[in-house]
């Protein structure tokens, strides 16, 4: 099969080691005039984790997701790939160094069916000079694909033919989500994928989060809903003022530790020990996994 991409994860470059960052950013900042949307944030994504990002309304953590993902670039400080500098003047390079974003409005283009949203901008093209000339894409070869990464990740669709618009918001979601991982050699970012979703669905794109970092593939979670994070983040960063403030784990924070860092009622090092909450969600995994019973 001929194809301008790569969506095979194998083919992506080995790491050094599990101790570097995949993504780091250390001290950015950004001013729009005098408003200074951030200021000196940092920000680590370790191999294979679910990083969830925090924040009230205003706390700057959409202007440093946006500097992650090559959407704003910073007046100052700077972002590593696996422990090596880079510069992102777009997404488009971003997305080049295997750096996918889902974003809230899903960027899916309604009318076209599931394997051409799954493709759109990456077309594969026939083979031989129909393809290079003519630029002629190889519809067949996008189904087939398209319907191995869905099975890949679980997401039961029965047709990749379906018009996106026929779809409900969990599975748009999830063509959208399944785009990001077939591409994503390095990460994913994930903007709010739940916000507009019923509880079903919600449970659908949380579930397919897991699958793809089970893949190896770590993912950034931007969400404001406190019992999403809790249940599906390894750690959680909170961002407040323009910058990190602090990284806590659901093992040993619990959902109010959270938002009272987040909202400035708390310092960082006033709140923590052993999270119930935590335990329960760790039950519920091990119940997932066949390795123990289903909590009340």
């Amino acid at each position: 099969m001929s194809s301008t991409t790569d969506t095979n994860h194998d083919a992506a470059a080995p790491r050094t080691d599990a101790t570097t960052p995949v993504l780091e950013a250390r001290k950015l900042s950004k001013s729009y005039g005098h408003v200074r949307a951030m200021v000196d944030a940092d920000f680590e994504l370790m191999p294979g984790e679910i990083l969830a990002v925090i924040g009230d309304n205003g706390a700057g953590k959409s202007t440093l997701i946006k500097a992650l993902s090559g959407a704003v670039v910073p007046d100052s400080g700077e972002v590593l790939l696996d422990g090596k500098p880079v510069t992102f003047r777009s997404p488009i390079e971003a997305r080049s160094l295997g750096i996918e974003t889902v974003y809230q409005d899903l960027a899916v283009a309604p009318a076209l069916d599931i394997a051409s949203n799954l493709f759109l901008g990456r077309e594969i093209r026939r083979s031989g000079p129909i393809g290079k000339l003519l630029r002629v894409v190889d519809a067949r070869a996008m189904r087939t694909e398209a319907q191995s990464q869905l099975d890949a990740l679980g997401v039961r669709i029965p047709d990749v033919r379906q018009p996106v618009e026929s779809l409900s918001g969990g599975q748009r979601q999830s063509v959208a989500v399944a785009r990001a991982a077939a591409f994503g050699t390095k990460l994913v970012i994930m903007d709010e994928p739940t916000a507009a979703l019923g509880v079903r669905e919600s449970g659908m794109v949380l579930d397919l989060i897991r699958r793809i970092s089970a893949r190896g593939l770590p993912v950034v979670l931007i969400s404001h809903n406190m019992p999403h994070v809790f249940d599906i983040a390894d750690r959680i960063h909170i961002h407040r003022l323009g910058s990190r403030v602090a990284v806590v784990s659901p093992r040993t924070h619990t959902m109010a530790d959270a938002v009272a860092i987040m909202t400035g009622a708390a310092r960082p090092d006033e709140v923590g020990g052993r999270s119930h909450y935590d335990e329960r969600a760790s039950q519920r995994r091990r119940a997932q996994d066949g390795d123990g019973e289903t909590p009340s």
